[in-house]
């Protein structure tokens, strides 16, 4: 049987008119922006660990990628039916706290000399775990801690968070590990864990929203509840239309961004410093974009901006394979810009219409759904463009991926979205 659209319950007492006045969104806003930046310094610095500590090979190392991906294909469905079960800010304070455990595990370990390959695998698998819960967790918590039409705003600013963190991350952990090395850069993860985990104890809930999504989900049938949220997005056009444009989008990306070093190094001779500048390129276009999503939004019409997101900065993309070397290396940078724009503003748009639109006990399930076929596509992806490239060639492969990116466009042009302006209102 299909489960009956709804909207989102409405509970506690009236929000804000602002975000800027919402002391919970804050709290939320200020712990993820810690957390994105820890997760983007990790990301620096366990290979770096894995290369100059543990002396690992190449493909040694590329399974650290691997493991932290696999669980998002291994545990994304089962996230979501704990989401829909338990009360979703105490699921993230746990995850919060055992991502910190991990990561302070890491240089106490260093230090007594104990650290192995294989224990960095087994760190960077369970944390991997944690953060499947916690996305899913926190992606269906938000529409109970702010109003309906508060949403895209929220979004946005937790989408610059992303790309702040993109920004910053990269500087901050080399710095870091220029001054105290790798492994006790995880000093500074520990630490940017336990303050998201702070920030989500000091917000303070109504008795209502500190209830389970859906108090009786424990009845259902645990086969039942693996599969409700496909089951949803797959009786709603415009929800499985969405899932294949980001999941083509998703396959393509990943692609060109597994051979974008390679090609910037090889094909263009850029130095470090001109590599660098192309990725602060493309998190100011994410920045500038998660700044006026909400006003484009606006302006636009909040359903519209899904397919103009996807398809207006898709000739911007062709700069990539078209970059040459010398300075010619930022029009790889000014496409990277505008993908990351694109991002930006069809992701928020694209999660606000999924979170308005699915009944509250059925939310954390279907954005498991998501991110279990979104980002099984990334690994996926990934290796289509090193294969592609090794036998191909980078730059033609790069102009595959660009296009096939821009395909991804196609779904949402081409379907009810088309002819609306503005999400249904609750």
């Amino acid at each position: 049987m299909t489960r009956q659209l709804a909207p989102p319950a409405r509970v506690g007492t009236a929000r804000p008119t602002s975000l800027w006045r919402s002391r919970n969104f804050l709290l939320l806003w200020s712990g993820q922006t810690v957390s994105e930046l820890g997760t983007r310094i990790s990301g620096i610095a366990i290979p770096l660990l894995a290369a100059n500590d543990l002396d690992a090979s190449v493909f040694q190392i590329s399974l650290l990628t691997f493991l932290a991906w696999l669980p998002y294909l291994l545990f994304s469905l089962p996230a979501g039916i704990l989401a829909d079960r338990v009360d979703q800010r105490r699921l993230m304070i746990f995850c919060d706290l055992g991502r910190m455990a991990l990561m302070l595990s890491l240089p106490l370990v260093a230090l007594g000399g104990k650290l192995t390959l294989w224990y960095l695998y087994g760190v960077v698998g369970l944390s991997g775990v944690l953060t499947v819960l916690f996305t899913v967790a926190y992606r269906s918590r938000l529409p109970r801690l702010v109003a309906a039409d508060q949403l895209v705003d929220a979004n946005a600013k937790l989408g610059m968070s992303q790309e702040f963190a993109e920004l910053v991350g990269a500087s901050i952990g080399g710095a870091l590990i220029g001054l105290v090395g790798a492994a006790r850069t995880f000093f500074s993860n520990g630490i940017a864990f336990l303050v998201s985990a702070l920030t989500l104890w000091l917000i303070r809930e109504t008795p209502a929203e500190r209830e389970p999504a859906e108090p009786d989900a424990a009845r259902v049938p645990l086969r039942t509840a693996m599969i409700d949220g496909l089951a949803f997005v797959r009786h709603q056009p415009i929800l499985r239309l969405i899932l294949a444009c980001t999941t083509t989008s998703n396959f393509f990306v990943m692609a060109s961004g597994s051979i974008e070093v390679t090609f910037m190094v090889r094909e263009l001779h850029a130095s470090s410093m001109l590599v660098g500048l192309v990725f602060t390129l493309s998190a100011l276009g994410g920045l500038v974009a998660g700044a006026l999503a909400s006003r484009l939004s606006g302006w636009i019409g909040s359903a519209r901006i899904i397919w103009v997101a996807m398809a207006a900065p898709g000739p911007l993309y062709l700069l990539m394979p078209l970059a040459q070397p010398g300075w010619g290396v930022l029009l790889y940078g000014l496409g990277l810009a505008a993908f990351s724009a694109n991002a930006v503003l069809f992701n928020v748009a694209a999660m606000t219409y999924r979170q308005r639109i699915t009944p509250p006990g059925l939310l954390g399930r279907v954005n498991a759904a998501f991110l279990w076929i979104c980002l099984g596509a990334v690994p996926l992806g990934a290796l289509f463009g090193g294969v592609l490239g090794s036998r191909l060639g980078l730059r033609e492969t790069l102009w595959i991926c660009v296009l096939g990116t821009w395909s991804a466009a196609l779904f949402v042009v081409f379907s009810p979205l088309r002819k609306m302006r503005d999400m249904v209102p609750d």
